[in-house]
Order: structure tokens, then C-alpha cells, then sequence
């Protein structure tokens, strides 16, 4: 590099805020580059499997909303979203439970991930304090690193986010000076560990936020995958007045159109929905009204019945490899719906070297830190099943199980 063009760089570099300064590439975004190499099994993304849709059917509907309604659907929109969709969302929400949230309590946003970053742009200073699950969701996590927020793991269990360890978290940050704005929890088939929150806890952890005056962020993409068990009610049922609700068509009908939504309580509604209309002015009109025409044209609880058959014979493919291959000292969970299933190696094993030895091997994954706001996550990786078929998954397991089997052995006595 010459003089000038480092220079250049210098003085570049030195016009970056702070907050920018903490952005970083995602991990996931990272092997997703990888998993579009054939010869590999991708055993990381969270992709759904768009082939089970009705695709000649949509191609139909989408092409003839722009000759039938154009002038509407490629024109700038309500920053609310169509009163149409809005109206359908309520439906959506019904179905897992929720008939507690009013048409005036949503806003249609650009993804779920849209929904939390309105979320820390509305109520979060530089140095403020979340509370999350470890692991949990890369996305957030760069979310609120990008908004220069300190985030506080609670521990969990097998059974989910731990109330006594929450409360004992607020009172240790609160005495320490920290500000605590809200919590954010997946506690339907977490991503990544594909741990639910059980039934019987979340009264307690929806009780304790709301004495301590701490919002909850629910984020719900997956909830209504579900493959075996019962459903639980939704903490945004169980307390319409201090939970965000944020829900996705991404999981259950198609992410490339990017539609998600929140249901805000209704005092915080107006500052939250000009948070989100400030950044994206509007969410896309045509995508809202692809998905109006789909859910009203299609057995769209149907459609969900096809991806959880497909999805659940796919988790039981990699239980069963996983029984089947994985090598002693390993431990993972049993995911009750989601994408996820979550490993626990021996320590001393670093998942990002492995996975250096996962390329060179044919098989990939995500490593655990990505998703860990303690760092400490190092020995644990993410496994995927919903984007590959039963044999691929046994494929990947059995080779993802010669290199923990190398690993393992490679550990000093």
C-alpha cells in the first residue's frame, strides 16, 4: 500500500463512530459463504426449506398484484403496513394463543431483526444494560453491540431462563449501578440451543420484570414449528402491558421477502413505530401484499403442518445420527421444535478451529461463541436441520464425528 493510500485510510478510519467501531461480521454470515460449496454438508443455516411451497402459485398471485394493482404495490406505503396485513398478523398471533393485541398495537417491520434494533434505538443510551439467555441470537447480539449496550447473560437450563437466577442477576447489575432496559429472550426453541422455556416459569419471569419495571423483548420466529409437546403460553399473552412481541413470516412462509412485525403495549407504540419508519420510512408494499394474498389464497396452517412433518423427520434423522456417531464426553439437546440442535464438547475443544478441519473434511457448522455474550462458548458449536435431507444429515454427523472423535483424542490427559 502507497503513502497516500494509506493516509487515505488513516483519515478515513479515523471518520467512524464508536458504534461503528463495534460492528463486526457475523459468524453465520461468514459460513453461509461456505455452505454454497456443493461438496460440503452444511450443517449451519437456518435456512427453511422453500421447496415445500406453493411456488407456481405464488409466481401467479405475485404477477398479477402488480398488473391488477402496480400503481399500489410499487408505491411507498403506510409506515404501520397495510391495514390488510395487519389485520391478518392478529389472525397469525391467534393461532399460537395470543387474542390479547389490537390492530393499533402493530406495526409491520423489515424482519424481526428490524423489530430490535426500533427496540434499542427507542430505549437503550450507550452503556445501558439488556439481560438474554447464553446463548442467543447472533443477530441480536450485533444489534446491540452496534448500539453500545452492555449485555448480561442469565443462566439457563434445560428447562429454559432460570427465574431465580434472574432475579439474582438484576439485583447484582442494580447494585453494581447498571441500568437494565429490558430482557430479550427466544423462548420457543431458542436459536441457537433449541432449549424452550417450560410452561411453568414463565408467569415467574413475566411477574419479575414487570415488578422490576424491565420491558421483555419476546422474539417467537420459530413457535409455530413445533414437533412434539405441548405448546406454552406466550410471555406477550400472559402480559400484554411490558412485553414486545416480535414474529416473523421469514420461518413460516418465505425470509427473502423480509416481513416480520411487533406488537408493542400501547403507550410505548408511537415512539417505537417512529423509530422503525425513521430508518426504512415504509415496509415494502408488494412483499406485504405477496403475503396478504398468501395467507388469504392458502392453507397457510396447512402449509406449516408440511414444513413441521418434513422438519421433524429431519430433527429425528440427526438425533438418531447423533446417538448413533457421536463419541463419548459429548452431550446435546433434544429441540421440541426450531432448526436447532446445540453440542457440548469437552473443554479444551475450540469449535473455530474445528471448524477449520470441518471444511477440509466436508462438513460445516456454526461455533458456538458466536452466540454467547459471555465469550465463554468456545467448546460448543450449533448444528442445523431444517435446509438438508435425512441422508445428508446422517452424512454430516458421521463426518462431523470423525473430527470430534480426532479432537478428543488430542487432548492432553
Amino acid at each position: 500500500m502507497s503513502t497516500d493510500q494509506r493516509s487515505v485510510q488513516e483519515v478515513q478510519e479515523a471518520l467512524f463512530s464508536q458504534r461503528a467501531a463495534g460492528i463486526k461480521q457475523s459468524a453465520v454470515r461468514d459460513v453461509f459463504e461456505l455452505s454454497l460449496d456443493p461438496s460440503l454438508v452444511s450443517l449451519a443455516g437456518g435456512n427453511p426449506y422453500l421447496q415445500l411451497l406453493p411456488l407456481e402459485k405464488i409466481g401467479e398471485l405475485t404477477q398479477r398484484i402488480i398488473v391488477e394493482q402496480g400503481p399500489v404495490a410499487l408505491q411507498y406505503g403506510s409506515g404501520l403496513g397495510t391495514v390488510e396485513l395487519r389485520t391478518q398478523i392478529l389472525e397469525v398471533m391467534a393461532a399460537e394463543g395470543i387474542t390479547n393485541v389490537g390492530l393499533d398495537d402493530v406495526v409491520v417491520t423489515n424482519g424481526s431483526q428490524s423489530a430490535q434494533d426500533m427496540a434499542c434505538k427507542v430505549f437503550c443510551d450507550p452503556g445501558d444494560t439488556v439481560l438474554c439467555e447464553d446463548p442467543t441470537y447472533v443477530g441480536a447480539l450485533n444489534t446491540f453491540e452496534a448500539y453500545q449496550v452492555k449485555v448480561r447473560p442469565v443462566a439457563t437450563d434445560e428447562r429454559g431462563l432460570i427465574p431465580d437466577a434472574l432475579r439474582a442477576r438484576i439485583s447484582e447489575l442494580r447494585a453494581a449501578g447498571e441500568r437494565i432496559k429490558f430482557l430479550y429472550t427466544i423462548p420457543n426453541f431458542n436459536n441457537p440451543s433449541g432449549i424452550t422455556l417450560v410452561a411453568e416459569r414463565r408467569s415467574e419471569i413475566v411477574q419479575i420484570c414487570r415488578e422490576a419495571s424491565i420491558l421483555i423483548l419476546e422474539d417467537n420466529p420459530y413457535g409455530m414449528l413445533r414437533y412434539e409437546g405441548e405448546p406454552a403460553p406466550t410471555l406477550r399473552s400472559l402480559d400484554p402491558q411490558n412485553v414486545i412481541y416480535m414474529g416473523s413470516f421469514s420461518k413460516i412462509f418465505a425470509p427473502g421477502l423480509r416481513i416480520g412485525w411487533a406488537a408493542v403495549p400501547t403507550n410505548l407504540f408511537r415512539r417505537f413505530y417512529l423509530a422503525g419508519e425513521a430508518v426504512a420510512l415504509c415496509p415494502p408494499t408488494l412483499n406485504q401484499m405477496i403475503i396478504s394474498s398468501y395467507l388469504e389464497e392458502h392453507d397457510w396452517k396447512g402449509q406449516i403442518t408440511t414444513y413441521n412433518n418434513v422438519y421433524r423427520s429431519r430433527r429425528d434423522a440427526m438425533l438418531t445420527a447423533l446417538a448413533e456417531y457421536l463419541p463419548e464426553g459429548i452431550t446435546h439437546t433434544h429441540p421440541e421444535g426450531g432448526f436447532f440442535v446445540w453440542l457440548t464438547l469437552p473443554e479444551g475443544i475450540d469449535t473455530y478451529e474445528l471448524l477449520q478441519r470441518g471444511v477440509k473434511a466436508g462438513v460445516i457448522f456454526i461455533p458456538g461463541a458466536a452466540f454467547s455474550p459471555s465469550g465463554a462458548a468456545n467448546n460448543k458449536l450449533r448444528l442445523a436441520f431444517c435446509a438438508v435431507d435425512e441422508k445428508a444429515i446422517t452424512e454430516g454427523v458421521r463426518r462431523l464425528s470423525v473430527l470430534l472423535r480426532q479432537a478428543i483424542d488430542e487432548l492432553p490427559a
